[in-house]
């Protein structure tokens, strides 16, 4: 049974002007979204200007360096923002960076009300932009669609939060739980489309990580190569990092003939080092997760390995998503397993919560949260 809209002309005025709040941050999250292949390391942010349901100028955060999002829809509504409604998807920064603070820049624009969908966690703003515009007199709402923006930068706010990077895990698998043939064969378990949105996964991720073990099996790319927008002229090119322990790389990789950033985990190889390979002297998983954020500013990113270097990961509570595709197929026990985590008893098992499931052509994507309920 369809929603009964109430009439507009019946509605009391507070009920109008939540309908068009949540209308125009509505816009301001798809202006967003706009940026999420190109803003990286920043985070993406939409902003609109309204006054009396008009919409007087609008823009999104392109690219690190580039006016923010407010600046391109302040210049827009130029002298027509006095006393109009600001929506922005993220808090306004406070802070001299390589531009000026969007909070200051509303205040002279001498807009009357902002309307914010999530708090910023950056130290450099954490709630000053939101004073800066309260000080002056700015009326300011918070948490308008805040689930929905918080989805569009879940590694910049985890990253400022916690001084660590937001990993999602990438799985494809057979029904019976199989990720390749006993030989390591392995294309293709899933169809065209739900490879295509694996593109987008690697799109919006800093870094992708994988295993020597990998490289040698599919000598994989792990690039981006096409996108469902046709937006791949706008993409910041994932870094590719290998963990190579036993230094197994051979310099006739594919990988290693790519121009975007290669660097590997492992000992030091002069070879490597000569083709321009950043080596990490890290020990463990989790200082390199810590490094990569901290030293690089990679604050998403998307392990796609096998089963071993998946496990590990899950095992050392490493994950903050799962992403698997799940084709309909069987490959039979000799094939390989998705996991390799050997459990003899149900505590031991790994839970999940199903956040979202996504049909695929003919497969099944589904987005998976950890529980904390796992050992």
């Amino acid at each position: 049974m369809s929603e009964l809209r109430q009439d507009p002309e019946s509605q009391t005025p507070q009920q109008q002007q939540h309908d068009q709040d949540q209308k125009w941050m509505q816009v301001a999250i798809d202006l967003a979204r706009r940026g999420q292949y190109s803003t990286k390391p920043n985070p993406n942010v939409g902003c609109v200007i309204v006054k009396d349901d008009v919409l007087l100028g609008e823009g999104f955060h392109p690219q690190a360096g580039q006016p923010h999002a407010e600046v391109f829809a302040l210049r827009q509504a130029a002298a027509q923002a006095k006393g109009a409604t600001a929506y922005v998807t993220l808090e306004p920064c406070a802070h001299f960076g390589r531009t000026p603070p969007c909070a200051l820049g509303l205040v002279d624009a001498g807009v009357a009300r902002v309307v914010v969908a999530c708090r910023d966690p950056n130290p450099l703003v954490a709630g000053k932009g939101i004073q800066i515009l309260g000080e002056a007199g700015i009326q300011v709402e918070q948490g308008l669609y805040e689930q929905q923006a918080e989805q569009l930068n879940l590694g910049f706010l985890k990253a400022m939060a916690t001084g660590q990077p937001y990993v999602r895990l990438k799985i494809a698998s057979s029904l019976d739980g199989r990720t390749a043939m006993a030989s390591g064969e392995s294309k293709w378990i899933t169809g065209a489309t739900a490879r295509l949105d694996v593109q987008h996964w690697r799109a919006i991720s800093a870094a992708v990580i994988t295993g020597i073990d990998t490289i040698l099996t599919d000598d994989c790319l792990l690039n981006v190569r096409e996108l469902a927008q046709g937006e791949l002229a706008n993409v910041v090119q994932p870094k590719r990092i290998i963990l190579d322990r036993q230094g197994r790389l051979p310099l006739s990789a594919k990988i290693l003939q790519q121009p975007e950033t290669i660097m590997v985990m492992g000992p030091f190889r002069q070879d490597l080092a000569d083709l321009g390979v950043i080596q990490l002297a890290v020990c463990s998983l989790a200082a390199l997760l810590e490094d990569l954020c901290q030293r690089f500013q990679f604050y998403d990113i998307l392990v796609e390995a096998g089963a071993t270097l998946s496990t590990a990961f899950l095992q050392q509570k490493l994950v903050d998503e799962m992403i698997s595709y799940v084709a309909p197929t069987f490959l039979g026990q000799s094939a390989r397993a998705m996991f390799a985590a050997d459990f003899n008893q149900m505590a031991e098992q790994f839970r999940f919560k199903l956040e979202d499931v996504t049909q695929l052509g003919d497969d099944l994507r589904l987005r998976l949260i950890p529980s904390q309920e796992s050992v």
